[in-house]
């Protein structure tokens, strides 16, 4: 008998983020359809959460930039695809692209790309390079933002292009499943008192991400408690720790490093914070924060511009400027609490309206379905 067509979704690591918890729950989709999944990558801790509903994780090492290693790696994912029948070879990051995308011209397997980023062009060569993620018979865009910008740079016909938001599950991101002592125990562990205000910056500690503009906006914001949740390079937290010394809020500011419960996180915080300096593809941190209820202010560029209603479901503010961050959150905090609770729980109908992962997972077996035979 045939086997059920099978789907290989490549991509260079499985060790955090968005991209590859996107791989996971599409990878649940596909079984969960009827199809087998498969996933390539060169391994990490998240590779064991395949099978458990039987998709099956093929290491190769994908991790790599090196050309060489590039043409290299599309000999192995050739042999997977005959071995497997693999109708669709779904590339989420450039360099595995590129093996993914010879592998599929000597199989005749279909290729499929979900275009996760603006990807800057700082070299020349670099939008050639770019430019395999906007390749695919179907391209996947995270947001209009990404998809009006894979029309910009790369020309690609429209109809190739699939809309796609990324989404929140709620079974993990609800407001009910985290109990009230835990919210009490992490605000004390801050050093919070029940009526002092505290903002949470969740995300990768990474420059661009905006923790600089939430250190300088505290300046101005006395009293308030600043958390950063999400780990990164370790330099990088110590200049910021520095900064907050020359500013006067070292004794405000939270480093937590790597988090493991976000959505306990969320919950203890009065406002969550989106500060990116550069645009966004899309910003999952943001639909996570909304769909716990928390009000968010974000940064007036990319794809938050989609999931952040101004004065809805929650609040934008020029990028990098740490005194309009400052102002609108005082204002924010200054509101009544039930009005702040009301823009929080517009936010989380907007996202289980707009922004679930079962839509998401829905919207990309939809993408395979018009490839397969």
């Amino acid at each position: 008998m045939s086997r059920p067509p099978a789907i290989l979704q490549v991509l260079p690591a499985l060790v955090s983020g968005g991209v590859e918890r996107g791989t996971i729950e599409i990878a649940e989709a596909i079984v969960a359809a009827g199809y087998r999944a498969f996933v390539a990558s060169a391994g990490g801790p998240m590779a064991a959460e395949l099978a458990r509903f039987g998709a099956v994780h093929v290491e190769l090492p994908l991790a790599t930039k090196n050309p060489f290693a590039i043409l290299r790696n599309a000999g192995p994912l050739a042999r997977l695809v005959r071995e497997q029948d693999i109708a669709i070879l779904h590339a989420r990051s450039r360099a595995p692209a590129w093996s993914a995308l010879l592998a599929a011209r000597r199989t005749g397997a279909e290729f499929v790309t979900t275009y996760h980023g603006t990807y800057n062009e700082g070299f020349p060569g670099k939008r050639l390079y770019n430019s395999v993620m906007a390749r695919g018979a179907r391209v996947i865009a995270i947001s209009r933002f990404i998809a009006d910008h894979v029309r910009a740079t790369h020309g690609t016909d429209p109809a190739r292009i699939r809309l796609i938001p990324r989404g929140v599950d709620p079974r993990r991101f609800d407001p009910g499943i985290v109990p009230p002592a835990r919210i009490i125990a992490l605000r004390e562990a801050w050093g919070a008192a029940p009526s002092t205000p505290v903002v949470v910056l969740p995300g990768r500690l990474t420059r661009w991400k905006g923790a600089a503009v939430m250190v300088e906006a505290l300046a101005s914001l006395p009293g308030v408690i600043g958390v950063l949740a999400g780990g990164g390079n370790e330099a990088f937290a110590a200049e910021l720790q520095d900064l907050a010394a020359s500013r006067g809020v070292a004794e405000r500011l939270r480093l937590l490093g790597q988090v493991d419960d976000m959505a306990a996180v969320l919950m203890a915080a009065d406002v969550v914070l989106h500060a990116s300096t550069e645009p966004e593809a899309f910003g999952r941190t943001v639909i996570e924060a909304q769909a716990m209820a928390r009000p968010v202010i974000a940064a007036d560029l990319g794809g938050p511009r989609e999931t952040v209603a101004e004065g809805l479901t929650g609040w934008r503010v020029p990028p990098g400027d740490p005194a309009a961050l400052a102002a609108r959150l005082g204002a924010v905090l200054a509101m009544p609490e039930a009005a702040r609770h009301a823009i929080g729980q517009a936010g989380r109908e907007a996202v289980l309206r707009d922004n679930t992962t079962a839509a998401m997972q829905a919207r990309t077996i939809a993408v395979y379905r018009e490839l397969l035979p």
